[in-house]
């Protein structure tokens, strides 16, 4: 009994230093996409990138994400399962706003500052790399952490998309390369926004509530 005791305690133990592994890096990231989120909504407003647009709501979404995350930390898994629908929703949220953008765009299309644009999207690349890097290690804790690592590696596509996007943009002269890769973009938030929901949803039927 004694054996089992220890052997109970032990395995609490390592589950709540896990918890307080994952708060932290959640902490971090978020905070991380809450700040991105403040330069880039500058960055594309004053660039009039589309691209740029995508990733600035997909950093809105992610900080969103994560805080969602946070408030399941521990919970059941059914919980961390409708977390997990419910990011995805925002990732739909987001491709649908990107999709209006660029829609708007299209008819009326204006060459982006590609400089601006550029350096925007070279700190966003960074900051996406961090985060990338942090979440890593969980992605594999469970599916609440397997989320928002996908959203971090998308992240890290969609930022290095708008890096070269930006340079498209410079040697060309032409809002096409802008309008092209936010097209490109709202396909890779479409994409993960249905992974996300069918693991969620598998994983909801296969828990009790």
């Amino acid at each position: 009994m004694s054996k089992m005791n220890d052997c109970s305690c032990g395995s609490m133990i390592a589950v709540e230093r896990l918890e307080a592994k994952q708060r932290r890096v959640l902490l971090i990231v978020m905070m991380i996409n809450a700040i991105t989120f403040v330069g880039m909504v500058t960055g594309s407003v004053v660039s009039g990138s589309s691209a740029l647009l995508s990733g600035t709501l997909d950093n809105l979404g992610d900080a969103l994400a994560y805080a969602v995350s946070l408030a399941v930390l521990g919970a059941s898994a059914a919980a961390k399962a409708r977390a997990a629908l419910f990011k995805s929703l925002l990732m739909g949220l987001a491709a649908l706003v990107v999709l209006g953008q660029l829609i708007l765009r299209s008819a009326h299309p204006l060459t982006p500052i590609a400089e601006i644009m550029g350096l925007a999207a070279m700190l966003n690349l960074m900051a996406n790399g961090v985060c990338f890097a942090l979440l890593t290690p969980h992605r594999a804790d469970d599916i609440n952490m397997a989320s928002v690592w996908q959203c971090s590696r998308n992240d890290l596509a969609e930022g290095l998309a708008v890096v070269l996007t930006a340079f498209a943009v410079y040697w060309t002269a032409s809002p096409l390369p802008d309008l092209l890769i936010g097209g490109l973009l709202l396909l890779l938030f479409s994409h993960s926004a249905i992974a996300t929901a069918r693991a969620a949803w598998q994983e909801m039927v296969a828990v009790p509530v």
